[in-house]
This record gives structure tokens, sequence and C-alpha cells, in this order.
């Protein structure tokens, strides 16, 4: 075992997880890094290039899908709908409720994209066998026919982009991933549970974050 950054790793991912830190501190500063310098008119001012939740927040702009144009031309569907739509091919039967908790979207947004997919015509809402109060949702052949576009696109973009990493990298990145999404639940959860202790109303949000955690932490 050994520790590197802020986590421990085993084998040959401490390897390639020291690897990366070493990369990380001899990496060059892009030219949109390079044009902003941090100003002098506040005190000790962010510096959001080196902040990792706004440096994954940039990353998470660039690869939304409506910005991807050769994505944007399959469809007209918003974002939200798309990644419903792309939820449910991958994932079918599923109830609305687990969409939320596998993609971080709030019941609401869910929701809303569930009625527009209906609405089109591209999803099916069908009573579940055994728990009778219970709808699960299905693509139908339309909605097939477009999920195969998108994933096609999709897996393209993929395929190029993880041309920066070896298949070890691509691993540990992923394990990352999974350690900064748990942790950010954690912390999300823990302020609203706070914050509902000192007497506030919690809006519908943070206590589905609350549920996520529970249910995270029961697995």
């Amino acid at each position: 075992m050994q520790y590197v950054g802020s986590f421990y790793f085993y084998g040959e991912n401490a390897k390639v997880a020291a690897c990366f830190v070493n990369k990380a501190k001899n990496i060059k500063k892009s030219a949109r890094s390079q044009a902003f310098t941090l100003t002098d008119k506040v005190e000790k001012p962010l510096d959001l290039i080196s902040h990792l939740p706004f440096r994954l927040a940039v990353v998470s702009n660039l690869l939304a899908l409506d910005r991807d144009w050769k994505i944007r031309n399959l469809t007209d569907l918003e974002p939200r709908e798309m990644r419903v739509l792309l939820n449910i091919g991958s994932y079918m039967p599923i109830k609305s409720a687990d969409i939320a908790y596998q993609s971080r979207l709030d019941s609401y947004t869910v929701s809303r994209a569930v009625k527009k997919l209906l609405a089109l015509g591209l999803i099916e809402s069908r009573q579940d066998e055994v728990k009778k109060n219970v709808k699960n949702l299905y693509l139908n052949e339309q909605g097939k026919a477009l999920y195969q576009k998108l994933i096609k696109a999709m897996d393209e973009r993929a395929s190029l982009l993880e041309e920066v990493l070896t298949d070890n990298e691509k691993s540990l990145f992923f394990d990352m991933l999974e350690r900064i999404e748990n942790k950010t639940e954690a912390i999300l959860a823990s302020q609203a549970s706070a914050l509902m202790e000192a007497g506030l109303e919690a809006p519908a949000d943070q206590k589905e974050l609350i549920r996520w955690h529970k249910k995270t932490n029961s697995k």
C-alpha cells in the first residue's frame, strides 16, 4: 500500500498514481491559464486553475451533450432529456427515482424530462409486474433508434478523449472519480442534515441528497 496525494493505492495502481502526481507537478500551464493572472483587488483570490471542483465543472461544461455539434445535430432534445433517455436505454426497465440516483439529476428534473420524452413518443411507461404502484420506463422503437445514434457519437468522442490516457491511467482515473463523487455526496448530505437539525426546512433536492447518501452507504 502506498499513500499518493490524498489517497491510498495498492500495487500497480500505486505506481500509476505516483506517475499521475508527477505529471501534475510538471504540467505546463495552458494558454488560457497563462492569459489570466490572479487579481490584487481582493484579499487571497481563489486560483481557479488549481481548484479541483472548478476544473471538474469546466470539463463538464465542455462535455455537455449540447456543446457537441455532432450530437446536437442528431436531436432537438435538451441535455437533461438526452441524459434521461440514455439512462433508460442503458438500464431499462428503470424507475425515475433510480435514474435520478444514477445520474445525480434531481427528481424534478428527471420528471420533466420523462414527461417530454413520453410526449415525443420516445419512451413508454409500464406498470411493474411485482410492485403494482411502480412504473418502469422503457425505450420504444423510435427511442431505441435515437439511442443507438447518440451512443455511437458518444463512443467516438470517448475514444478520442481516452487517447490521452493509458489503460492503467484510465482505470485509476475512474477510481478517483468515484472517490470524488462519493466524497462530494457525503459533504452535501452532511451539510443538508446539519441545516435540518438547526431547524431549517430542507428543499426536496437536499432531502434527496441525504437519501442518496444513505443508499450509497447501505451497499
